[in-house]
């Protein structure tokens, strides 16, 4: 297996226990917030709703990693060329999809910075919205750094 192919998809599935991890640390932060800051409970929806997507695409990504590797390795061996136009179409999906994402966490931000600063008076808002900037950049981030990490593997794929 070339290294690009190991590499990238190790790292893959080490940033799918990083969005477990964070997943469950916001659940945790929504109990706690639920249960010790009445005020600012709705804080709890924006972590949650964007802790289940985390917990669903990390998850899904680190339990088909392996499988999927070993099919790639595999087809990348009995079949180069094919390998190779597969996953170039199957990356300019992956890194078209990187677009839309950044662009709803982006809005995600924002809008958790015009709550915090538009409605500092009323506690729900404000919380919606720190649960918003939150769970939004920490979004965008590890999306940054999965896109930096796909276009590597585009360009290994690319001189292949």
């Amino acid at each position: 297996m070339p290294d690009y192919l190991a590499s990238y998809f190790h790292a893959e599935k080490q940033e799918s226990l990083v969005f477990v991890s964070i997943g469950l640390a916001a659940i945790a932060a929504a109990i706690w917030a639920w249960q010790r800051l009445p005020r600012y409970r709705a804080i709890t929806y924006p972590l949650v709703a964007i802790a289940v997507i985390q917990l669903s695409v990390g998850g899904a990504v680190f339990l088909r990693t392996d499988a999927q590797v070993a099919a790639l390795a595999e087809q990348r061996r009995s079949a180069p060329a094919a390998f190779r136009a597969a996953e170039e179409a199957r990356m300019a999906k992956v890194m078209a999809n990187f677009q839309l994402y950044k662009t709803m966490e982006i809005a995600i931000v924002l809008a958790g910075i015009g709550l915090l600063s538009f409605f500092r008076k009323r506690p729900a808002l404000t919380a919606i919205g720190l649960g918003c900037l939150l769970q939004g950049g920490t979004m965008l981030a590890l999306d940054l750094f999965a896109e930096a990490r796909g276009g590597t593997y585009v360009a290994a794929l690319a001189r292949e």
